[in-house]
Parts: C-alpha cells; sequence; structure tokens
C-alpha cells in the first residue's frame, strides 16, 4: 500500500497546505503587531501623539509602510501662494528589525526538528506567507494618508494664508503600487536570510552541501548586527541615566537605533559617509555627528571627522575589532572542522563585505522640506535638508579586508573548541 500523500514530502497534502495558510497568517500578524507596537512607542516618545485631526494612528502606518521597505510620498502647498516641496528616503530600522525578528522566528518555528524539507514545501510556504504579508501591507498603505496644516509663525506668508484663506498644508501617502513592489523584496529578502541563518531549519536534500559553507557566515553577520544593536540599547539607557532626555533617547532607539550602530559598525571598519545637515532640523544624535554634517556643502564622515569634535569616537574603532573578530570565532566555530583557515577568511571578508554593502544602502538618509513664496524663493523658517550617503567603495574595501583578517584569526582561536580533527591550513580538507 502507497504511503498518503501527507506523507510525501514532495506533494504536501490539504492539510499540510492549510496548516502552511495557519503558520503563515500567525507569523505576517505578529510581524506586523510587532512593528505596529515598536513605531506606536517611538512616535509617541516623539511627541507625535498629539498630532492634530487623529492623524497618529495614520502616522503609525506609514512608518510601517516603510519599514516593511514600501514608499511613502509627501506633498503639499498653499493655493496659489506657495507651494511646498517635501521629499523622504529613510528606513526606521528599529521597526524594521522588530518586524524582521518576529515574522522570521514564526517562519521557522513549525520546521524545527527536520533535517530535510522539500523545495515545493518550502517555495509553498513561502507564497503563502508572502501572499498574507502583501494583503497586510496594503491595507497598511491605504491607512497611511494625511494632511496636515503648517504654522508659519510671524512669517508674512501666514498673514496672506490667513486673509486668503490658503494656508500652506503638507501631507503624506504611501505609494501602493512601489510598496508592494519594495514590500515583496523585502519579505522575500527576509525568508531567505532566515532559512540561510537558522542552524535548525531544513533544507532541500540538494542544498545540504551549501549549508558548511552558507549558514555559519550568514549566522555570525546576524550576530554581529545584534550585538552592535544589544551595545546601542546599553548605551541609550546610560544616556537617560546620566544625562536625562528620556522621551527622546527612547523615541530615537526605538526607531532608528540599527541606523546609529550600523553606521557605526561601518565608520569602525575604516569606511566613510558623506551627507550635509542645514535648516532647523537635524540629527537627533549623537551631537557629534550632526556637527559634522551641518553646513552648506557636503561634508565627508569618517572616525578621523568625528574626532575633531569628539575625542570618544576612537571607541568605535575598538568596538568594530572586538566584535567583527568575535564574529569570526563564531563563524568558526559553527563551522565543519576541516574548513582551512583561508576558507574562514574568505568566507567571512565575502560575507561582512555583503552585510556592510546591505547596511550601507538601508542606512542611506535623504529628507528635505522647503516652502517657496509665489514661487521666488524658500521660507528660512520652514526649509532644511537632512543628507547622509555612504561612500560604497571605501566601506566595502575596508569590509573586505577586515573580514579576511577576523576569518582567520577567528579560525585559529576556534581550533581549540571545536569538535572533530582540524585541518592543516595548507593541506588538504580532511575527509
Amino acid at each position: 500500500m502507497s504511503p498518503p500523500a501527507a506523507n510525501d514530502p514532495g506533494r504536501p497534502s490539504s492539510a499540510a497546505a492549510l496548516l502552511g495558510w495557519r503558520d503563515g497568517l500567525v507569523a505576517v500578524v505578529a510581524g506586523f503587531v510587532a512593528m505596529a507596537v515598536t513605531a506606536a512607542l517611538g512616535l509617541w516618545a516623539a511627541g507625535a501623539a498629539d498630532l492634530p485631526g487623529g492623524a497618529f494612528p495614520r502616522v503609525v502606518a506609514a512608518v510601517v509602510v516603510m519599514a516593511a521597505g514600501g514608499s511613502v510620498d509627501i506633498n503639499g502647498g498653499a493655493g496659489f501662494l506657495a507651494g511646498a516641496q517635501a521629499d523622504l528616503a529613510a528606513l526606521p530600522l528599529s521597526v524594521s528589525l522588530a518586524g524582521a525578528l518576529t515574522a522570521g522566528w514564526l517562519f521557522l518555528r513549525p520546521l524545527h526538528g527536520r533535517a530535510v524539507a522539500s523545495a515545493r514545501e518550502l517555495a509553498l510556504r513561502a507564497v503563502q506567507l508572502t501572499v498574507l504579508w502583501l494583503l497586510l501591507l496594503t491595507g497598511c498603505a491605504l491607512l497611511a494618508r494625511q494632511t496636515f496644516g503648517v504654522s508659519t509663525g510671524d512669517n508674512p506668508l501666514g498673514e496672506l494664508g490667513d486673509l486668503l484663506d490658503s494656508a500652506p498644508t503638507v501631507g503624506f501617502e504611501a505609494d501602493v503600487g512601489a510598496t508592494l513592489l519594495f514590500g515583496l523584496l523585502w519579505i522575500l529578502g527576509l525568508l531567505l536570510v532566515a532559512l540561510l541563518v537558522s542552524r535548525r531549519a531544513p533544507l532541500p536534500a540538494r542544498l545540504l552541501r551549501y549549508h558548511s559553507a552558507l549558514r555559519p557566515a550568514a549566522s555570525a553577520m546576524v550576530f554581529l548586527l545584534l550585538a552592535y544593536v544589544a551595545v546601542g540599547v546599553v548605551i541609550g539607557l546610560v544616556v537617560v541615566v546620566v544625562k536625562g532626555h528620556a522621551a527622546e533617547t527612547l523615541a530615537v532607539m526605538l526607531l532608528a537605533l540599527p541606523n546609529l550602530m550600523w553606521i557605526a559598525l561601518t565608520l569602525g571598519l575604516g569606511g566613510a559617509w558623506e551627507g550635509r545637515v542645514d535648516g532647523p532640523f537635524g540629527l537627533p544624535m549623537p551631537q557629534a555627528l550632526d556637527q559634522v554634517l551641518r553646513g552648506p556643502d557636503r561634508s565627508r564622515l569618517d572616525v578621523s571627522a568625528l574626532l575633531a569634535h569628539d575625542g570618544r569616537a576612537w571607541w568605535l574603532v575598538v568596538a568594530a575589532v572586538v566584535l567583527v573578530l568575535a564574529a569570526g570565532w563564531v563563524m568558526a566555530v559553527r563551522s565543519p572542522a576541516q574548513v582551512r583557515l583561508w576558507q574562514h577568511a574568505l568566507h567571512m571578508a565575502l560575507a561582512l563585505a555583503l552585510t556592510v554593502l546591505v547596511v550601507s544602502l538601508l542606512g542611506d538618509l535623504h529628507a528635505r522640506i522647503g516652502l517657496s513664496v509665489l514661487g521666488i524663493g524658500d521660507v528660512d523658517s520652514l526649509g532644511g535638508r537632512v543628507e547622509l550617503r555612504p561612500v560604497l567603495w571605501r566601506t566595502v574595501a575596508c569590509a573586505l579586508g577586515a573580514g579576511a583578517v577576523a576569518g582567520f584569526v577567528g579560525g585559529l582561536l576556534a581550533s581549540r573548541v571545536r569538535r572533530g580533527p582540524v585541518a592543516d591550513p595548507a593541506g588538504p580538507p580532511a575527509p
């Protein structure tokens, strides 16, 4: 008698498909709840709960959309009197991280305890979760729209606006099409990373041979990024205790802590960024970062530039050395004993370079707002710009070199704790 279809890993039964939909729904809802709660607390700490017109839920939805890879457009104007130009390109990575950790863990949880899973089953589960994710993301995108009035104070534009009942406004609206496109890439990338990182998640039999090369390096990179976030949490708590400013610090931690800490990783490795800050807006912390970038022209941001404003910036290098070496050790310990030292160096170099490339692109920041009066010029009190872009060639090259050194040293340090025979660095791999 042939076994039932439910026992055939290549052909999931209807019951297994229903379980996949259930598991996917749990992961998607929990992921969005984690993002919404994180965004709401961060915005509340930043004072957004006092926005008029019951706009707070819509602002939360906009932040969630951005965190999930979506796109939010900003627009405004003042009738024929003035026009508002505004754009924002930023990823609130604290919110993204909360959703990614929650959804990724719940996606993998039903697969734990199995050595092998068919490619068809994994693809089906990924498709089910992705469909549900995009449906919920669409709902958030439809909610993420609002228009606000802009106070101009004693500016002549304000008096004209009051006189002609044409006060300036600025609003936001999620671009549903772009949100679904980039949201699809975001969730597919998350599922891929989750499968690569987890040592307990099964893989198709044909991919098991890549397990020893990919999973140790991927898990080491996740360890490195989360370690930086943990250090940032400790620093934030110390700032609250020593200097106060609890609300501002909490807002930064809940909305943009990985943005700052992963930039710190790239700077500690020797990388660089370019940007500018002008107008009444700026970067909330650290103060030295705002000081380096503030001015009418682009400025180069690296450790040496920060040292000119804050002598403690050298700690960025110390932190990078310690944590990257620790990541190299983690990768080597989780690799098979027959992997040679030059392979550890190669795997770590490629993994760190790719990780730094991704976090640099995610940390790219551009925000601008301006209000022109009758098409003549900007209102100084309302105009502002914040830009921060990575110098990719330098940052990735530094990561490549640092990764090679950390992989080699990590392999040496791990040789005493790994199980099984250790291969001769110059000889062939052990059988």
